[in-house]
């Protein structure tokens, strides 16, 4: 292969979202642009996460979560919540609590508000498999997000090998 991978899988067309999670008390959100419809009957979303990351273990505990769509004017919310970080990343947007107690970001264009299936290995990820229990449209007048809009906001570059 004598292109560098990381602007290949730019080409695979995806959207960027937040993903809320709760358990109890604990809240958090993180940037996800591995997200995809998996079923209509029932209806079943599935996105990516890094065991890692700090809301893994949230949404682990919590079974819940928001899948909230960006929009593409929605770089800075993006970035923000793709740190990782220990300090509570949540206090610069207004939230809202979603019928299974996850977080909704009010911002967003659309959420889907969703319970946990089950999880799937995935190399250095885990897949999420989750059953879709409400949805709303926020804002209908926005364009959502594209990943390959964000450069390489989620480094990636560093992570790919430059060839195959």
């Amino acid at each position: 292969m004598s292109e560098n991978l990381t602007e290949i899988f730019k080409y695979i067309m995806h959207g960027v979202y937040i993903i809320g999670v709760a358990s109890g008390d604990q809240k958090n959100a993180f940037t996800a642009a591995w997200v995809m419809q998996a079923s209509f009957d029932p209806p079943l979303l599935v996105f990516s996460i890094n065991p890692k990351n700090r809301s893994f273990n949230i949404l682990k505990q919590g079974g819940i979560c928001s899948i909230n769509v960006l929009d593409c004017e929605q770089m800075e919310l993006a970035e923000h919540f793709g740190h990782s970080c220990d300090t509570d990343k949540m206090t610069i947007c207004k939230w809202q609590k979603a019928k299974t107690g996850a977080p909704i970001l009010m911002d967003s264009l659309a959420y889907f508000d969703c319970e946990v299936s089950h999880y799937a290995d995935a190399g250095d990820h885990q897949l999420v498999i989750c059953r879709v229990v409400d949805a709303a449209i926020l804002d209908g007048q926005g364009s959502p997000m594209c990943y390959n809009m964000t450069g390489d906001m989620d480094k990636s570059s560093e992570i790919f090998p430059e060839k195959l």
